[in-house]
């Protein structure tokens, strides 16, 4: 007995994929485990006066705490990815959540181990930097698998907004705990929320079965694996796998920029401003702004507009629009409409979730994890050079015209090729199936 025409012609991914109420409550879930990440992450960041004052670290110290976590960050996206299409994404960001939870809430502890305070701290930045590093790629696993096409852009959106959430968060909250209890109070409760998360996703989300089979693969190097071999040859022989991969270098290094030179600015240029100003407002419009580019993208696909015309007008939205935003912010001398423009380019780039991180989605879901991970591992990279870069523009013309020209010329660099060369066909197939 043959099955009816409509099933024989269903694909079995589909099978795969979550009902809408396993959706919602994944995307919840997802949200604040993205939320969590960047509240361990920003931790050291918004500690790093009081640590310095406690343990005598002059600038250049601190400096190689703080960029210490991007060491080990860049070296597991890959790696990240491809655990992701093996296992599992949810396992793997389990598994690592659980990880980076203990040691941010063993930091105050690791600090007085012994007289080298700088060295432990920078190795469990390293340490945390790798264990934070697959979370990205195998997020973008998890939701090519799990999400239907239709909605992948505003789900992952939805998500990401968990890392403007995340910076809000603990930047307000701990500064507070910061003048009332001391930068321990910080640690103890970024770790503690993520060892709570990682509790309830276990109870309630994933089956024990299935986390024990993760971990047995893992033990064992992968041999029960059934995904297929990622054709890298393929993959990089297409223009548009090339412009994605450019496209999130673009992004992520535009990012890192304003991300770590913005409070610098407010503070050399508009000396007697408010801190919680500057460093609140611009995530406040980024969470609602994520939200809204996931909800236009899916809205658009499904009015019939063409998937690639999306990703593209959002990439103009991300790289283009905000880059113009970026350059205001070198020629105004005005606190509030510094605020603005700031908030408007960190706002616009949001729109990136909807374009770029989908679209790699787009190209090859059987492997968009590790893809996803050779194109964050390339940004977080440029993100290092790019933060450098900007400080020596600033020291050698004096001048922040200069870093924020730098940011609206990676950005245009990154949008002309995506505009150029991006596509929305699968290319992960083999020749003969490839939707052409």
């Amino acid at each position: 007995m043959q099955p009816p025409p409509d099933e024989a012609r269903r694909d079995p991914a589909e099978d795969t994929q979550w009902s809408r109420p396993e959706c919602q409550a994944w995307t919840g879930t997802l949200l604040l485990g993205t939320c969590l990440l960047y509240c361990a992450r920003v931790s050291m960041p918004v500690c790093t006066v009081s640590m310095s004052q406690d343990f005598g670290w002059n600038k250049k110290e601190a400096g190689i705490v703080l960029s210490s976590f991007f060491w080990g960050y860049c070296l597991t996206q890959i790696v990240g990815g491809h655990l992701g299409d093996r296992v599992g994404g949810e396992k793997v960001i389990l598994l690592s959540a659980s990880a980076w939870g203990l040691i941010t809430a063993a930091t105050p502890l690791l600090a007085h181990l012994g007289s080298a305070h700088l060295v432990f701290m920078t190795f469990s930045r390293i340490l945390t930097g790798l264990l934070q590093g697959v979370y990205f790629p195998a997020l973008t696993s998890l939701l090519s698998q799990k999400v239907r096409e239709s909605e992948r852009a505003f789900t992952y959106s939805t998500v990401g907004a968990g890392s403007q959430f995340g910076t809000l968060v603990t930047g307000a909250v701990g500064s507070l705990l910061l003048d009332w209890y001391g930068w321990q109070s910080v640690f103890y409760l970024s770790g503690g929320l993520t060892l709570l998360w990682v509790c309830y996703v276990y109870r309630y989300l994933l089956s024990e079965q299935d986390l024990f089979l993760a971990l047995g693969i893992l033990a064992q190097g992968l041999p029960m694996a059934k995904k297929p071999r990622v054709p890298w040859r393929q993959l990089f022989r297409k223009p548009s796998v090339w412009a994605a991969i450019f496209s999130q270098l673009s992004a992520a290094c535009s990012f890192f920029i304003l991300l770590s030179w913005l409070p610098t600015f407010f503070k050399e240029t508009f000396p007697s401003s408010k801190g919680w100003v500057f460093n609140v407002v611009p995530w406040l419009v980024a969470i609602p702004a994520s939200l809204f580019s996931g909800f236009l993208s899916d809205h658009l696909i499904s009015q019939g507009y063409r998937t690639i015309a999306v990703r593209k007008f959002m990439q103009v939205m991300g790289l283009g629009l905000s880059s113009v935003f970026a350059l205001c912010l070198g020629h105004t001398s005005s606190f509030c409409k510094s605020v603005f423009f700031a908030s408007a380019s960190i706002g616009l780039q949001t729109f990136n979730h909807s374009g770029i991180s989908v679209n790699i989605q787009d190209l090859a879901p059987s492997c968009a994890g590790v893809l996803f991970g050779v194109a964050n591992t390339a940004g977080a990279l440029a993100g290092v050079v790019g933060v450098g870069l900007g400080g020596y523009l600033i020291e050698t013309t004096g001048s922040w015209t200069s870093v924020f020209n730098l940011v609206a010329a990676i950005s245009s660099l990154g949008l002309c090729a995506f505009l150029m060369f991006g596509k929305a066909q699968r290319v992960d197939l083999s020749p003969g199936r490839e939707d052409l």
